[in-house]
């Protein structure tokens, strides 16, 4: 089940408080300002900071903070 549309409207990066956009896989969402992608697991968005990934290393398919 996908992310609800109001669910993404409301969505904020915790660290600037910016936009967040689903990337186009669907399993992230990305802010440009931070250029981190949050990942979403189980239909669920972990919006947490340390759980953030840089959006480099999403591009490289690495979705885990700690890798």
């Amino acid at each position: 089940m996908p992310i609800n549309q109001e669910l993404l409207n409301i969505l904020a990066c915790p660290k600037c408080k910016g936009a967040v956009a689903m990337v186009a896989e669907k399993d992230g969402l990305a802010c440009a300002a931070c250029e981190v992608v949050y990942p979403v697991r189980e239909d669920i968005p972990v919006m947490l900071i340390e759980e953030a990934v840089p959006a480099e290393k999403w591009a490289k398919g690495i979705r885990n903070a700690k890798d």
